[in-house]
């Protein structure tokens, strides 16, 4: 735990912790709104936090970010961390700059995989809880065994004595409410307010002694440029001045700190000096790096570098190779690409960028098919054109053999689909390790899967639960590699030339497989536009018109009734591509095709790659 020499009161410094959907940036919505940080007439939107596009669409935190508040004198600096896995690399650097943290937990669904994932990495730092139960006025609302089951997570993670004894306080973060005992009214969030105050330490550092500042996150200014943020461990900084930047593997550098920045609310406020313990952001050093410290000129110190975790999953990200590319695109070269992609891997740790021997492609590993999929989608709205292949395993040697990563994978789901999930993930060499009932008919089981098990899995699973499973997967190490897993069943329906899909030619190609592709929609040769209902490939006229003679008028004879095609959003098009396909991403479509687009040639590269 944490000493008391030169703690200061006057700061607090706390990350949120919380599954996905469990309410923390509702939460820190209403910790702004009664700290009086928001002026009485001014307009703020829901879920404030969640700056980010794409954080709003899907409801999840993806981005770790940092905010500010006063309450009775002290200044309580809030990081919102995300809640998913895949995020992970956010997380940790974000649990480096704290003193304590707040785990919120949903009333109803308890604590599930990703609260443990964030819980895990806190308690192995010392770090004091406070446990908050959100949503208590929920109607399936389970407070008494939901606060047993957060007790079994703290003692399965092998938490401390002190951190074992955590205050609790219960909370309805839409309302604004908050209590200390769940029989008490209450009228606003003071109590919890209290309790961080009270409760959680200040930060503890030496202000008279040599700088130590840590970066921990980048941001961008369009005025100042690049931004890192991070927490005064020891010393004072001052605008203006210069510092030694301190690099592993590297001789210190004299660099100069622009402009000092602290939060008040989500806004940035300049300052012209920081001390110890507090958390701010700097201009000026343009080249500095996720992990690198800044440190006193004469007496230069550098800090451990940031560890995280290893990347899993990879995905090739090439130039746009497709007949139609820079149609829609403002970035459409390799050069472009390669620039974003590199710019992504300083920002975040997590993700590493490889060359593949090939000048138009880069291999791009990351924590999962989501984190991936973000990037995808982020790139996508900013312009960028690309094609990318399906995610694979990252293996490693391990003794002379080969290790891949695991997961452990928790399944939520209604007691009759137990048997056919259990089929589904045995098939992609998944063991179970745990099965409890979860209450009101569902039950929750846990396995251990390769990380490559899961590519895929959520829509399958989905299918085969009717919508109503949920799954969560958290990284849980590496074991020798389990052997080939059967990928996607059914072959593809694979347009052979150029041009507009007809509604005659679909309603005709109905009965062989299922269709993506509807009426009007412009193809060429060798996109895919549909599943085959059988194993192997099938080249199709899907452009094809009615012969129309003197016999037979356009539309007598017979009414065209198409099936509502199947919706392939990005995430589910990289789950469900092939070794041989790609999907083609652009700001307006996104398309799946094959790797070797001519027919005639597809056969020959096949016999290519079985040599």
């Amino acid at each position: 735990m944490h000493t008391t020499a030169n703690r200061r009161d006057d700061v607090r410094n706390v990350a949120i912790i919380a599954h996905v959907d469990h309410g923390k940036t509702t939460l820190v919505d209403a910790l702004l709104h009664q700290s009086g940080t928001f002026r009485v007439n001014q307009r703020v939107v829901e879920r404030v936090m969640d700056s980010y596009a794409l954080e709003r669409e899907r409801g999840i935190t993806i981005l770790a970010k940092n905010t500010a508040v006063e309450y009775a004198g002290v200044q309580i600096n809030i990081v919102d961390t995300p809640g998913h896995s895949d995020f992970g690399g956010e997380v940790e650097r974000t649990l480096a700059m704290v003193d304590g943290v707040m785990l919120l937990v949903d009333a109803s669904e308890g604590p599930l995989p990703q609260t443990r994932f964030v819980l895990q990495k806190a308690l192995s730092l010392g770090l004091p809880p406070i446990v908050c139960v959100n949503k208590i006025d929920r109607s399936d609302a389970r407070v008494p065994e939901v606060l047993n089951e957060i007790y079994d997570l703290f003692i399965d993670l092998d938490a401390s004595e002190e951190q074992l004894e955590f205050p609790v306080v219960y909370t309805n973060a839409r309302a604004g409410l908050a209590s200390r005992k769940l029989e008490e009214p209450a009228d606003s969030l003071r109590p919890l307010f209290d309790l961080i105050v009270q409760t959680l330490p200040g930060p503890v550092g030496d202000e008279d002694g040599a700088l130590q500042f840590q970066c921990n996150n980048l941001d961008y200014d369009n005025y100042v440029g690049r931004l890192a943020i991070g927490r005064i461990k020891n010393g004072r900084l001052k605008t203006a001045e210069t510092f030694a930047l301190c690099r592993e593997d590297q001789a210190p550098r004299t660099v100069k700190v622009s402009q000092i920045y602290t939060w008040r609310g989500l806004e940035r406020v300049a300052v012209d000096e920081a001390k110890a313990g507090e958390i701010v952001a700097l201009a000026g050093i343009e080249d500095i790096h996720i992990g690198d410290t800044v440190g006193d000129l004469e007496d230069p110190r550098p800090l451990p570098a940031i560890r995280i975790d290893e990347p899993t999953i990879a995905m090739v990200f090439g130039a746009n190779t497709g007949p139609w590319s820079g149609r829609e695109g403002n970035y459409v070269t390799s050069r472009k690409l390669r620039e974003r992609l590199f710019q992504e891997q300083r920002r975040n740790v997590s993700m590493r960028v490889e060359e593949t021997g090939s000048p138009d492609a880069l291999s791009v590993a990351g924590r999962g098919e989501l984190q991936l999929a973000i990037l995808i989608e982020t790139m996508r709205r900013e312009g960028y054109e690309m094609q990318v292949s399906r995610p694979t395993a990252i293996t490693r040697e391990v003794e002379g053999k080969r290790h891949e990563p695991i997961e452990l994978l928790v399944i939520d789901l209604a007691e009759d689909y137990v048997g056919v999930v259990s089929q589904l993930l045995a098939l992609r060499r998944g063991k179970m390790t745990k099965m409890v009932p979860a209450g009101s008919g569902r039950t929750r089981i846990e396995f251990r899967v390769p990380s490559r098990g899961l590519i895929g899995l959520r829509s399958r699973l989905l299918t085969e639960t009717r919508g109503t499973g949920i799954m969560n997967a958290l990284f849980d190490g590496w074991a020798p590699w389990s052997g080939s897993i059967q990928s996607r069943v059914n072959g593809s329906l694979v347009a052979d030339r150029e041009g507009v899909a007809t509604p005659y030619s679909v309603f005709h190609l109905q009965e062989r497989g299922v269709l993506f592709t509807a009426p009007g929609t412009r193809v060429y040769e060798g996109m895919v536009v549909g599943e085959y209902s059988r194993r192997s490939e099938l080249n199709v006229n899907i452009c094809r018109e009615k012969k129309l003679t003197n016999m037979r008028a356009s539309g007598h004879d017979e009414a065209v009734i198409i099936t509502p095609r199947r919706e392939m959003g990005l995430e589910a098009a990289i789950e469900w591509i092939a070794e041989d396909e790609l999907v083609e991403v652009t700001p307006k479509s996104i398309r799946l095709r094959k790797r070797v687009l001519r027919q005639n040639e597809r056969p020959k590269r096949r016999r290519d790659d079985d040599t």
